[in-house]
C-alpha cells in the first residue's frame, strides 16, 4: 500500500490520508464491520489488496452533501483497492472487489457502498465506472476541486460485471 502512494499518488505518506495504512488491524481487522483481503503471489509477495469500512467520507476533505448522502455506519467505504501494475489486468481487483462486497452484504446493516479514486492512477476510473457509477467529479479546480472522483457502486453488483 505504501508503494502505491508513492508510485501511483506521488504523494507519499501523508499521515491524515494514509494512517490506516501503518495501523492495519486497528482499521480494518479488529472492527467487526471492516476486512481487509489481501492477494499473494507463488512466493508470498502482496500483490494486490482491498478493504471496507463503516465510515463514510468525511467532509472537509469531502463535498458536504457527500457527507450527508453517505453518513458513517450507513456505508460500506471500499478502499485500498490496489494491484501492483505487473499483476493488472488479471481480474484480481475484480475478484477482492467482489469479495468485499460479499461481506457488505452479509453484514446486513449497509445501505450503500462508495468509494473515492483519483483519476490519475492508470486505470482507476475506468474501473470503477465499469462497476459503479460517479454520483461527483471533483476535477474543476476553478469550483474547488480536489481532482477526485467519487462513486456508488451496487450492494450487488451484477456477475457479469465482476466475472469480466
Amino acid at each position: 500500500m505504501l508503494d502505491t502512494v508513492y508510485r501511483d499518488f506521488g504523494t507519499g505518506y501523508v499521515p491524515r490520508w494514509h494512517g490506516d495504512i501503518v495501523d492495519l488491524a486497528g482499521a480494518y481487522l479488529v472492527p467487526p464491520r471492516h476486512t481487509l483481503l489481501v492477494a499473494v503471489d507463488s512466493e508470498g509477495q502482496v500483490v494486490a489488496t482491498g478493504a471496507l469500512d463503516s465510515r463514510g467520507p468525511a467532509h472537509p476533505p469531502n463535498p458536504r452533501p457527500l457527507a450527508e448522502r453517505y453518513p458513517s455506519g450507513a456505508t460500506a467505504q471500499l478502499r485500498r483497492v490496489y494491484v501492483r501494475p505487473e499483476h493488472r489486468r488479471r481480474g484480481l481487483a475484480r475478484r477482492i472487489v467482489r469479495d468485499l462486497l460479499a461481506f457488505a452484504a452479509a453484514d446486513g446493516g449497509y445501505r450503500a457502498v462508495y468509494l473515492h479514486t483519483d483519476p490519475a492512477v492508470p486505470g482507476a476510473e475506468a474501473f470503477w465506472r465499469s462497476l459503479g457509477t460517479v454520483v461527483h467529479d471533483e476535477r474543476d479546480p476553478a469550483r474547488g476541486g480536489q481532482g477526485i472522483v467519487h462513486f456508488e457502486v451496487p450492494l450487488a453488483v451484477p456477475a457479469e460485471a465482476v466475472n469480466r
